[in-house]
């Protein structure tokens, strides 16, 4: 494959991305009902739109719009002309379907085999595919751009971790993916069985579909052995394959702007944030043909940025904070569970496997209840007998630890409560839900 694009100069990228947006609106004004209805709303007119400077005059599309229009009703071609389809589970109301033509198909491959390469893997290495395959754009995705890539797959999806363990052990992929917090469960698995990393295969993890930190990363890391980056996208856009860290820099990822251009708004007032601000992070697909959208609002909370340092020349995104409906305001503090998170790594011996209940009084919240575990090899560092007081006083004054680190770091109140290792309920393939219901 040609990377070559990924070390564009800047005024050569905006170039691309300007003719690609004009070709867009006019691809949009002949061929999207939906588009048209938008663009007389706000009183466009497709000569307007010149260059990519003119994106913020145009719509903002939210994925109530997908469902106010299922199933095809954003589509842009026929369906004869369909070649994949996928969609949400549906689980919060009607599921949003995104189709894909020949082409869109191969730019999902070309993006997700870009993304690979980023993040270390190299043709004739085997991927050890851990997402979901069906409906859930994760499975096939991964699969059609390692294989784009020059890799083997073996497609065994999520669930069954032993098995996943077993096979690991017996074709010794070098590349793994799935969300990070299965990859926990996994590295918990091939603990108990007294593997060490040195003794996994596995060289670089690939993890999407859910916020994560530098705890987590550390932790899969330093159990499996590989390096682990961020891969990042949502259906709506096209899947995963927006953007990837590189595995040599880490800490942001990059957008593949010449495919999707991204913007960040103020979560309520929906305007352009100053560059490096955080905020809802918008995507404009520029190539796409069966549904192309026009400023998708994620509903991701994050920010770009330039690096001096980095390799290629495209924008990084910072870390996803969470997603601007996952935010709560405790006592008037606006907080996502990665802040929670980021807080109590500070504190040695946390065992990244935790949930947040929220504290509701007279429909106020006013504090985070947290269930957190504690490493079973610190705590046997410790040397006490666990059947004694010893023990209650230490844990006591571990969750206390992790109260003020987070009063510290966060400035909010919250009663944590410690589990042994392996009790909390664990990722048995994709996401996580890491709130609980309010009490």
């Amino acid at each position: 494959m040609d990377f070559s694009v990924e070390y564009l100069r800047l005024d050569q990228l905006r170039q691309l991305q300007s003719e690609r947006l004009v070709n867009l609106v006019d691809y949009l004004g002949e061929r999207s009902e939906f588009y048209k209805r938008k663009f007389n709303e706000l009183g466009i007119a497709l000569r307007d739109v010149r260059s990519i400077e003119d994106i913020t005059k145009l719509p903002i599309t939210y994925k109530q719009d997908l469902r106010d229009n299922y199933p095809f009703g954003l589509f842009t071609v026929p369906k004869n002309e369909l070649q994949r389809i996928h969609c949400s589970s549906g689980t919060t109301g009607r599921p949003t379907v995104v189709g894909y033509t020949k082409e869109d198909v191969d730019l999902f491959s070309e993006v997700v085999a870009r993304s690979l390469n980023a993040a270390g893997a190299k043709p004739g290495m085997q991927l050890h595919n851990a997402y979901g395959y069906g409906i859930f754009t994760g499975g096939l995705g991964l699969h059609y751009g390692a294989e784009k890539l020059g890799m083997s797959v073996l497609p065994i999806s999520g669930g069954m971790t032993t098995r996943q363990v077993d096979l690991i052990m017996d074709f010794k992929p070098e590349v793994i993916c799935c969300s990070p917090s299965y990859a926990l469960t996994i590295a918990d698995e091939f603990a108990s069985r007294g593997i060490s990393a040195d003794e996994i295969s596995l060289k670089y993890a690939v993890l999407g579909s859910e916020p994560w930190t530098e705890i987590i990363r550390h932790h899969i890391e330093e159990k499996l052995g590989v390096h682990a980056t961020n891969i990042y996208g949502l259906s709506e856009i096209i899947g995963p394959g927006v953007s990837m860290e590189d595995f040599e820099e880490k800490g942001g990822s990059y957008i593949w702007e010449d495919h999707f251009y991204p913007e960040i708004l103020d979560p309520v007032t929906q305007k352009p944030v100053p560059f490096g601000e955080e905020g809802v992070l918008v995507i404009t697909t520029l190539t796409k043909k069966a549904m192309p959208l026009l400023r998708y609002w994620t509903n991701d909370i994050t920010s770009l940025y330039y690096d001096e340092n980095s390799k290629r020349t495209m924008v990084k995104m910072r870390p996803i904070l969470g997603r601007a409906d996952d935010m709560l305001i405790v006592r008037g503090v606006n907080v996502y569970p990665s802040q929670i998170e980021e807080a109590f790594s500070h504190v040695k011996g946390v065992v990244p496997n935790y949930y947040l209940t929220p504290i509701e009084k007279e429909q106020m919240c006013v504090a985070l209840d947290i269930d957190l575990e504690i490493d079973d090899d610190f705590v046997k560092a410790q040397q006490i007998d666990i059947n004694t007081d010893d023990y209650s006083i230490f844990v006591g004054n571990f969750g206390k630890n992790i109260e003020n680190e987070i009063k510290k770091r966060v400035g909010i109140t919250t009663k944590v409560k410690i589990h042994a290792q392996d009790s909390l309920p664990k990722c048995e393939g994709g996401k996580i839900n890491r709130i609980l219901k309010k009490k």
